[in-house]
């Protein structure tokens, strides 16, 4: 996505198809979250570096490389996101901060579900 095109998300706030995580060193179990619920609708667009007032705060440049690893590690797991999504976060730069944006499509045929490491089982969103 082009830097104009991310400001005018930003501008326009969250909504069912745009969601803000503040996730400037690692990837919260939130955005799995966010991925299965987007998953499961019409698809939608997270901006990890965001506060959710909009506010850019940027991904530490030292933890880049390695919140993509995690990213596409978990998400490909199939003991973790069930099925597994094949999803590549793309690196963007907005005003100057590093941003990282993930393009989630929808999953029409099969429900997607997150695992619940705490009680073993899966959950829908």
């Amino acid at each position: 996505m082009t830097e104009a095109e991310l400001l005018k998300l930003i501008q326009g706030g969250e909504n069912i198809h745009v969601e803000f995580k503040k996730s400037t060193h690692e990837i919260t179990k939130d955005v799995y979250d966010t991925v299965c619920a987007f998953s499961n609708r019409d698809g939608g667009t997270i901006l990890l570096g965001v506060k959710d007032n909009g506010e850019i705060l940027g991904v530490a440049s030292d933890a880049v490389d390695r919140m993509k690893k995690d990213f596409v590690t978990s998400i490909n797991n199939g003991q973790k996101i069930n099925p597994p999504l094949y999803l590549q976060p793309e690196v963007c730069i907005v005003e100057g901060r590093t941003l990282l944006v993930i393009q989630v499509p929808s999953f029409r045929y099969h429900p997607a579900a997150r695992s619940a490491a705490i009680t073993g089982g899966f959950l829908t969103a």
